[in-house]
């Protein structure tokens, strides 16, 4: 359905301009400010930058409750960090913030290069758009910690963008086994209550105690981004030429271990699996 007044954006109308490129300066971050739909159907104004020198790619949108999402690929690492800014509700005694930061390898599928991205315009700022393409919903089992002043060696962004998060960054046991090979050092990584510990606690949405500990769970979506290039077919070049991109919207869900309860007020309804 359309909404009075609110164009419908046409994927055209977001292109790739090379010659553009040179304007900005080599390596030069560049941004984009996109409006999109979420998926309740609100409609919220998304960044996204892109470091070709830094090889990283950075997305960030408000959510209507105000939590802020932010989405980090960092290229050269083989690394995305997701982060969430949760608002407190005062009136119940939380702080006026909490901050979680997820970190797991990057598949270089997942999301266009990041010098694409930093050619990437649109010629109708004001349109609305939505994804595409849905990739659906994923779960992911955060059964390590972060160590903080460690995560340069993992990426350089994580300490700008986890400031906030210094004892709150989860990342999984697979991820760790790959960066490990890749000669990230194991001082990185903190470990956390053995699964078979996890597998006995209840989910946090079952525990009225809030000083015992649970297993928490955190759902987010990347409601826009760019997933993969378009190429065209022209007669006056003899190959295909990048003209365009494909969006993509995809789920989140993340499960992780808390020693208090208090530290996951926003999970409060009992939910399966």
């Amino acid at each position: 359905m359309r909404l009075p007044g609110v164009p419908l954006a046409r994927p055209a109308l977001l292109l790739l301009l090379p010659l553009l490129a040179p304007l900005l300066g080599t390596g030069a971050p560049a941004e984009l400010r996109v409006r999109v739909r979420l998926p309740d159907g609100q409609v919220t104004e998304e960044s996204l930058q892109a470091d070709s020198d830094a090889d990283s790619i950075s997305l960030e949108l408000r959510k209507p409750d105000g939590t802020l999402v932010s989405f980090t690929a960092d290229f050269k690492k083989d690394v995305k960090i997701f982060r969430a800014l949760i608002l407190g509700e005062l009136e119940k005694g939380q702080s006026q913030f909490q901050a979680l930061c997820f970190v797991t390898q990057l598949q270089h599928n997942e999301i266009i290069p990041s010098e694409a991205m930093a050619k990437l315009r649109q010629k109708n700022p004001r349109a609305v758009r939505q994804a595409e393409e849905g990739r659906g919903l994923e779960h992911l089992h955060m059964d390590v910690a972060v160590n903080f002043s460690q995560g340069a060696l993992l990426s350089p962004h994580l300490h700008n963008v986890c400031a906030e998060a210094v004892d709150a960054i989860y990342t999984r046991q697979e991820d760790v086994r790959f960066w490990l090979e890749q000669g990230v050092d194991s001082s990185v990584f903190e470990a956390l209550p053995k699964a078979s510990e996890q597998a006995e606690l209840p989910r946090c949405g079952q525990v009225g105690d809030h000083g015992k500990p649970c297993i928490c769970r955190y759902g987010l979506s990347l409601a826009w981004y760019p997933c993969m290039l378009k190429y065209c077919h022209s007669r006056d070049r003899p190959t295909p030429y990048k003209c365009g991109i494909r969006s993509c919207q995809k789920s989140y869900s993340f499960d992780f271990y808390v020693p208090q309860r208090q530290l996951c007020l926003w999970d409060e309804d009992p939910y399966p699996g």
